[in-house]
């Protein structure tokens, strides 16, 4: 089966889709306008390519309901296919927003949509093509050219195809990134005969845990000749936290014991919010509980072990699927066979080696039913399910550290979620500490894995840096420079620079000066359509595109934001970017062009911000 990756631009008087092959450098362009109408040409095309998949960036809620329309039609004019884009974009807040996906089965050429399986249809995840053309270090950073709605002349067309191809070749780079998860899909799509290919991760791993209660006779739906397919749920008026809690959990810690009767008294009607302030403190320690899980750390420290003190991290393995399985924890509306299958998919993946397509997908279906237990639209939603691990999770992790702290000398660093990071004197991690976590193990029935460290520099729960024994390094919040394509990968220097700083004691300036990565000094500002962004320059202002890359430079302009005025507001909002400080906009590196002289200064600021606090 063939690849192609496309591309479409609409306007009221052009129509423009770009193809691409994956694989060769063989591109088509194919216009609708007033100067020329290839809508026959498009559809011939398509027509003699069935067998092939047409691969894009947000295609299956834009640009395939587009070309369908043109598909259905045999032929059409611009203006017909920009008005069902306007009512694709006007439909995309509220309920409506998959209203214009058209169903595999319909689809005239198959589909698979990166912006899906990467899950940017997720808010927290929300990202843009124009962010992935940043983040893969693209030589342009290309907004549109003209405003959406606009007539376009003979030359503007021209300019806008050449920026319809150039979205096609970032799209086919991220496609080629995208490959290896592309193929666990078309593996899990051939082996389970069940269509994975636009499965974001989290979706993978619920379908797949649907799929094998339906196996197991457990009815996961209702349906209505009316309504159609409705999940079957367990929803609830209110639910008793002592009901939730394990009976056996206790403390001798004043504090714990003071927020377990705490819980154990209130009765709640939602899940948001119920931890909130809730929180203990134990010799100037600071636990924090959250929906989420518990939190607490220590800050701006440089920790180390030496011959006499250790630093440990013990995680609990798979700490909620676990919580679930040896409790039996489930969804009311699932039964207990929800509980087997569960334990089931667990020991089904230790017996597959990491990397294999059938160890991801077990790991995903055990991870992804919890969240989704307070997911109002999911199978799994059932309240009183996740309030019983979300709250015995943090309850068990607190046994735990009451049970560490009676270990003399023993300072807890760090608690978050699953597991607890402790300094404790080296010839107690070799005896009374194993004493200690075989006795919770066996009194929770779940294990914990145990990993030294020889330093750690903690700013706080969310940013740190652990150097384990072996020299490999964990990295977390602002120390980390490995990121996902949504993250912001701006001035990735900072995070490489600090590290260097820390475990080699580099210089801090020398080593910026003779950084050999320009690329890691750009960055990249981000507006809404709705926003401008600007330079002033030599009294000079200049408008930029909404999403820009730039450095930070000597003899550099001022980077300005604008935003639309409050409604008792008259005028728009001004910001400076980089407010006292130069910046170098650099969106088109494929030019050779002299450019500013970087400005270690301001880098050299950022890095001290990460090192100095923990030296």
């Amino acid at each position: 089966m063939t690849d192609y990756i496309y591309d479409e631009e609409t306007y009221p008087n052009v129509f423009l889709i770009t193809i691409e092959h994956a694989y060769l450098p063989i591109v088509w362009t194919f216009e609708i306008s007033d100067r020329r109408n290839q809508s026959r040409e498009i559809v011939e095309w398509v027509s003699s390519n069935r067998d092939a998949r047409f691969v894009g960036f947000n295609n299956i809620g834009f640009d395939y309901p587009v070309l369908h329309l043109l598909l259905r039609a045999g032929h059409t004019d611009a203006m017909t296919l920009y008005q069902k884009a306007q009512q694709i974009i006007s439909s995309q807040d509220g309920e409506g927003r998959w209203a214009h996906d058209v169903k595999p089965s319909d689809r005239l050429i198959e589909q698979i949509d990166l912006y899906r399986i990467h899950h940017f249809d997720n808010v927290a995840r929300a990202t843009s093509l124009k962010v992935i053309e940043f983040n893969q270090r693209a030589p342009k950073v290309m907004d549109l050219p003209f405003p959406v709605g606009s007539m376009l002349t003979p030359e503007q067309i021209d300019t806008l195809i050449e920026y319809n191809r150039y979205d096609v070749s970032q799209t086919k780079q991220f496609y080629h990134a995208t490959v290896p998860m592309i193929r666990f899909r078309e593996e899990l799509t051939h082996k389970y005969n069940r269509d994975f290919m636009n499965h974001n991760d989290t979706k993978i791993g619920k379908d797949y845990f649907v799929m094998m209660l339906e196996q197991r006779g457990v009815s996961c739906y209702d349906y209505n000749p009316t309504t159609g397919r409705t999940p079957r749920q367990t929803k609830r008026h209110e639910i008793r936290l002592a009901d939730a809690i394990l009976p056996h959990i206790q403390f001798q810690q004043p504090e714990f014991q003071r927020v377990l009767n705490y819980l154990r008294a209130q009765t709640i009607t939602e899940t948001k919010g119920v931890l909130k302030d809730v929180t203990a403190t134990i010799d100037g320690f600071d636990f924090i509980f959250g929906t989420g899980g518990i939190h607490g750390s220590v800050s701006n420290q440089c920790v180390e072990s030496d011959d006499d003190f250790v630093i440990v991290d013990l995680d609990v393995s798979s700490y909620y699927p676990n919580l679930a399985i040896v409790n039996r924890f489930y969804p009311e509306h699932l039964g207990e066979t929800f509980c087997d299958i569960y334990s089931s998919l667990y020991e089904q993946r230790k017996q597959h080696a990491k990397g294999t397509a059938e160890n991801a997908m077990l790991k995903l279906a055990l991870n992804g039913v919890y969240g989704d237990s307070n997911n109002r639209f999911s199978v799994f939603y059932d309240p009183l399910f996740t309030m019983q691990i979300t709250l015995n999770g943090q309850l068990l992790l607190c046994m735990l550290v009451e049970w560490l702290l009676a270990i003399p000398g023993l300072s807890i660093l760090q608690i978050n979620t699953d597991g607890v990071t402790i300094r404790l004197r080296r010839a107690h991690a070799t005896t009374v500490l194993i004493d200690r976590q075989i006795a919770w193990e066996s009194y929770t029935r779940l294990t914990l894995e145990k990993t030294e460290y020889r330093r750690m520099w903690i700013a706080d729960v969310n940013s740190y840096i652990a150097e384990k024994m072996d020299g490999s390094v964990k990295r977390k919040g602002r120390y980390e420079y490995v990121c996902e394509w949504h993250q912001d990968q701006s001035a990735l220097v900072v995070p490489k620079v600090a590290e260097q700083v820390l475990l080699h004691d580099a210089p801090i300036r020398a080593t910026l000066e003779n950084w050999p990565d320009p690329w890691d000094f750009l960055k990249r500002i981000r507006v809404p359509k709705t926003g401008a962004l600007g330079i002033e320059l030599n009294g000079q202002s200049y408008s930029l595109p909404n999403t820009t890359r730039y450095y930070v430079a000597k003899g550099g302009g001022q980077l300005l934001k604008w935003l639309p005025p409050f409604k008792n507001l008259p005028s728009w909002r001004r910001f400076a970017i980089e407010a006292g400080w130069g910046v170098q906009v650099c969106n088109d590196l494929s030019v050779n062009e002299a450019r500013l002289p970087v400005d270690f200064d301001y880098y050299e600021r950022e890095v001290e911000k990460l090192v100095l606090p923990l030296l």
